[in-house]
């Protein structure tokens, strides 16, 4: 006999209804409602000037450095966050709170003051920069500082998105593994992976989003060239101080659609993994 769908399940605690509620109208009205608004207003143009402005040579430029960028930021930030917890958790070492802590200062330190920092190491004349240059490269004012800003407002995501579940994973399942005859390598790839490959995909799209819409920590070291290291918020705000509005709210508007079906489909893939494995069912 299967069980019928039930629009509310059965709870011992009351208030569904006004909680319920509260929830449509906080939703509607912080998120819907404005995102319903740029649609529109993108969409009074008409198709073919909704096309001809996002096809737009340098609209199209700045999508792709905008994501670009952000795929390589999230990625790096899935090796290296993931490492990092695996440090935090399951290591003791003198100073470990301290660095515990500094994996949230990107949360709380204002942004412009971020990539202020980052455009002072790695700017020819900083203290990094100035290591490479004699070698040819150039790290602030191109896409790479872009990455590097990215990585930096990206990485406590995906940390404490991981950290969590390697805490409730038990040392007794490696020492099990180990005791079965499993390699390192198959331990790690069998039986904490898996285990791990829902907060790792939810890590990477947190991360990815942040990065995406990153403004204030990226101009600065981006060097906001055209063509080459500019990012589609900046073009926005540069419509918008031209005061043309239709064209940001178009820039946006495309920016809203990848971004939904990037992470529509991230999800769709988390989702996967966890009936494959059985974790969070």
């Amino acid at each position: 006999m299967t069980a019928r769908f039930r629009f509310r399940q059965p709870s011992v605690i009351p208030g569904f209804g006004l909680t319920f509620g509260f929830t449509l109208a906080y939703f509607s009205i912080i998120i819907l409602i404005p995102l319903i608004a740029l649609v529109l207003r993108a969409s009074g143009i008409g198709f073919e000037g909704f096309w001809k402005a996002a096809t737009d040579a340098r609209v199209l430029a700045s999508l792709r450095t905008s994501f670009v960028t952000a795929l390589f930021a999230a990625a790096i930030n899935v090796v290296f966050g993931t490492l990092i917890a695996w440090v935090l958790v399951r290591y003791r070492f003198p100073g470990r709170r301290i660095f515990d802590a500094m994996v949230d200062l990107p949360f709380a330190l204002p942004t412009a003051v971020a990539g202020i920092a980052l455009t002072a190491i790695y700017a020819p004349n900083g203290f990094v920069g100035q290591l490479v240059a004699p070698l040819g490269w150039r790290i602030a004012y191109t896409p790479v500082g872009i990455v590097i800003a990215m990585i930096f407002i990206g990485l406590p995501f995906v940390v404490r998105t991981i950290q969590p579940i390697l805490e409730e994973t038990s040392r007794e399942v490696e020492e099990a593994s180990a005791t079965l005859g499993a390699s390192r390598f198959q331990t790690i790839s069998r039986v904490l992976l898996p285990s791990l490959t829902p907060a790792i995909l939810t890590g990477f799209a947190l991360a990815f989003a942040r990065a995406v819409g990153e403004y204030g920590s990226v101009i600065f070291i981006a060097g906001n060239i055209p063509f080459v290291s500019e990012i589609a918020p900046l073009l926005i705000v540069i419509r918008l101080e031209e005061f043309n509005y239709t064209g940001a709210a178009v820039i946006a508007t495309v920016m809203l659609l990848i971004s939904f079906v990037m992470l529509f489909v991230i999800n769709l893939i988390q989702a996967w993994s966890r009936r494959r494995y059985g974790y969070g069912s």
